[in-house]
């Protein structure tokens, strides 16, 4: 039962975070350019367009019922039922009248397909593990913060404009969300995940905000989605020991990470 309820929290949560992430990149194109130089005037031109306080406050919720999420059920299995979150975003730029290249639709095409493999490999087991220690999960998030890094600036160079800052925001928002589940576990010192988690969110919060003005709505929103996701159920296994199933679950899974990771590609090159 707890289970259940937290795959419904998981595809709300989904729901509500690409709809957010959809009309805040729809806005932000009418909105003077945003800079890191200037901050205060910056946010105030987000926090004063009313179709980007819909957007943002709607992504807010969705992470609301995403944390309530991870409280009933396995960070892995959260992430691989929100892994819609990029066809939905897919859907949501097509209904708007702006038509997806040949590219796009295979790299949602694959993204989705991957995520879905990843889901059907669960089918072989799903366990709740002992929480680690603290300093798995904090390891993890200061290694993506390295990446991201890397991602913004000089990777940023050789992607679709927007992808680089997009890249980087789904690291951050991914490692915020690894913090999360630390903190909804109870791993000591809780206080202090809960400050990692809010830092990474607002690193998050800044890069994909400079990305929506650069790129395209997948390109920006969708790559980042898929990072979000993918990102987290790699931790699920590797930092919090959640259980890996053997058989064809196994290669379903290995299958999935391929394909997730094959439409990241497509999408940011």
């Amino acid at each position: 039962m707890r289970l259940a309820a937290g795959l419904l929290l998981a595809l709300a949560s989904t729901a509500a975070l690409s709809s957010g992430f959809y009309l805040q990149h729809a806005a932000s194109g009418r909105l003077p350019a945003l800079s890191v130089r200037h901050p205060l005037a910056s946010l105030a031109a987000l926090f004063t367009d009313r179709r980007w306080l819909v957007g943002f406050v709607t992504g807010l919720g969705g992470w609301g019922l995403y944390i309530a999420a991870l409280d009933l059920a396995p960070i892995s299995l959260v992430q691989a039922t929100s892994a819609g979150g990029i066809g939905l975003i897919a859907l949501l730029v097509r209904a708007g009248g702006v038509p997806l290249s040949r590219r796009e639709w295979v790299a949602v095409t694959v993204s989705v397909c991957g995520l879905l493999l990843l889901g059907l490999s669960l089918a072989g087991g799903v366990r709740h593990a002992a929480m680690p220690g603290w300093l798995q999960p904090l390891g993890w998030v200061v290694v993506s913060a390295m990446v991201a890094v890397v991602a913004a600036f000089p990777a940023a160079r050789v992607l679709r404009a927007g992808a680089g800052l997009a890249l980087a925001a789904g690291l951050m928002y991914s490692a915020g969300d690894v913090a999360t589940k630390a903190a909804v576990g109870g791993i000591a010192p809780v206080y202090a995940f809960i400050l990692v988690l809010a830092a990474c969110h607002g690193l998050g919060f800044v890069c994909i905000q400079l990305s929506f003005q650069r790129g395209t709505a997948l390109a920006t929103a969708g790559v980042s989605t898929l990072l979000t996701n993918l990102l987290p159920i790699l931790a699920g296994v590797i930092i919090f020991g959640e259980y890996v199933p053997g058989g064809a679950p196994g290669v379903l899974r290995e299958l999935g990470f391929a394909g997730a990771v094959a439409g990241a590609v497509l999408l940011g090159r």
